[in-house]
């Protein structure tokens, strides 16, 4: 028991150090000798818990997924009981996103995932878990959405979490709750224009 609590406290300082030294100089420019060195471990207890950097790199996307799904999973359960409106929703989601750290590291994990199939399907695999919860906000917003209209929202709405979760290289103009609660309003004010196709008339 002791054992594994051990290795659970050395994985925990490695992926802790790992996640600020990657985002702070970078993924390939971190050595095992710094990583070891910040964690206060050695490096042949990280080799212990990890294969290499890849699998220290995997271990973090997973860990932020974790995390991500489960605060957005939390909201539809808000939504769900109605502590939260749909509009409330959205902008708790979108500000969420805004407010998420490690911009820095999360463009080397997706530099990393071009050149490293493994980190490419981890990326692959938390998009799918997102777009679940995603869909279920769309259609949240618009119930009358469907087929590709809402296969088209999910898109959408994933590609403006990716986008506000990145903004800060761009001099954004407002603060990250202006910028969720205004963003929330323009993806909601789109979600709810859309109308299912009108079918195609009989002969």
């Amino acid at each position: 028991m002791v054992a594994v609590q051990h290795e659970k406290n050395g994985r925990t300082a490695v992926l802790a150090a790992a996640r600020d030294l990657f985002d702070s100089h970078g993924f390939h420019q971190t050595s095992m000798a710094e990583l070891a060195a910040s964690a206060h471990v050695s490096v042949g207890q990280i080799y212990r818990l990890f294969k290499g950097k890849e699998d220290i790199i995997e271990a973090l996307i997973i860990d932020n997924v974790d995390q991500s799904c489960a605060e957005m999973t939390a909201l539809c359960r808000q939504l769900d009981s109605g502590e939260l409106s749909v509009d409330q929703a959205f902008e708790a989601l979108l500000r969420y996103t805004v407010d998420s750290e490690d911009e820095a590291l999360s463009f080397d994990i997706f530099a990393e995932s071009f050149r490293n199939e493994a980190v490419s399907k981890t990326i692959g695999d938390m998009c799918a878990r997102f777009r679940n919860i995603i869909r279920y906000f769309a259609y949240a917003a618009n119930p009358r959405l469907a087929g590709q209209d809402l296969d088209a929202a999910e898109e959408v709405v994933l590609a403006c979490m990716f986008g506000l979760g990145h903004r800060s290289l761009s001099r954004p103009k407002l603060d990250a709750a202006c910028t969720a609660a205004l963003s929330a309003k323009m993806i909601l004010a789109a979600l709810r224009s859309l109308a299912p196709a009108p079918a195609p008339a009989s002969r």
